[in-house]
């Protein structure tokens, strides 16, 4: 965790200093800031850090991991259940950005029209949101991560690799019929801030290839009357952020395939079906999984 806290300083830092260099017109919110992981971050490395061997239940160690998968994949579904059974904290940066945009502060507004566009929020504006996370996560002691959103670009992800090793990079796959049909599922309890999807995805198998059954999840009783939908998820947004997606973070799965460190996971089906068998891809056992899985 202080790796981390020690890149979004020099992130920050950097992006400082280059809006200092630049004219008024590249400073504003929509240009992504340009930092140099090779001079800019290269002081800043951890060498003191271990990767973690997949090898081994990695439970009770401070795992350093990302998530990586197309919108609506269920990275943060998966990475909270981890997390929970790891100990070491979740942080999403979808999750940071709509927190900014319900607090109505200085970046809601700017933030609201690049969301309902299905734009990429830009790299200046999420370090800044993920500096804030963990200067509070610091405060309260914690140590290790799971990463979902962040890095979504090359540059990003040679911005942490500078300063902190990863230790593996979960890429969560799924078809992108089911997908779509996963997002516009989706569902928020106004009340209780809990994610549910009203959709049942019932893909049949074709040339005898296998299908796919996800089930919906339902809200209890007391929720049921209080979901609303996300602005982005609608198809047109929806489809335009898998779009992003393929040309802007594709890149990145390649960029840590070429160093060893990304697990490919393509998702059999719902929660019950997938979280067992991620589980034992990641080598990780658990008493309660049949339990969880059923959540």
């Amino acid at each position: 965790m202080a790796a981390l806290r020690r890149l979004v300083s020099a992130a920050r830092a950097s992006s400082a200093s280059l809006r200092h260099r630049t004219s008024a017109c590249s400073r504003s919110l929509y240009s992504p800031s340009t930092l140099d992981p090779q001079t800019d971050l290269k002081a800043a490395a951890a060498p003191d850090l271990q990767p973690l061997h997949r090898r081994g239940d990695p439970k009770g160690r401070n795992v350093q991991w990302v998530f990586l998968g197309c919108p609506g994949v269920g990275k943060g579904t998966y990475a909270s259940r981890l997390s929970a059974l790891l100990g070491v904290p979740h942080i999403a940066t979808g999750d940071l950005v709509r927190d900014e945009l319900a607090s109505s502060g200085p970046l809601s507004f700017q933030l609201s029209e690049i969301v309902n566009q299905g734009k990429l929020v830009p790299d200046e504006t999420i370090i800044d949101l993920l500096s804030k996370r963990l200067e509070a996560g610091g405060i309260k002691g914690e140590t290790g991560f799971i990463l979902d959103g962040f890095p979504r670009t090359v540059r990003q992800a040679e911005i942490l690799e500078g300063v902190t090793d990863i230790d593996l990079v979960v890429n969560l796959k799924l078809r992108e019929d089911a997908l779509l049909a996963k997002c516009l599922g989706r569902r928020i309890c106004s009340e209780c801030g809990k994610n549910y999807n009203i959709a049942c995805i019932d893909i049949k198998g074709e040339d005898g290839g296998p299908g796919m059954y996800m089930p919906p999840l339902l809200p209890p009783p007391h929720c049921a009357t209080k979901l609303i939908t996300r602005s982005d998820d609608t198809e047109e947004v929806v489809k335009e952020r898998l779009s992003i997606y393929n040309k802007m973070t594709k890149p990145v799965e390649e960029f840590y395939r070429a160093r060893g460190k990304l697990l490919e996971f393509d998702l059999p089906g719902g929660i019950r079906e997938s979280w067992p068998k991620l589980l034992q891809a990641l080598n990780i056992e658990d008493g309660d999984d049949k339990r969880s899985a059923a959540v």
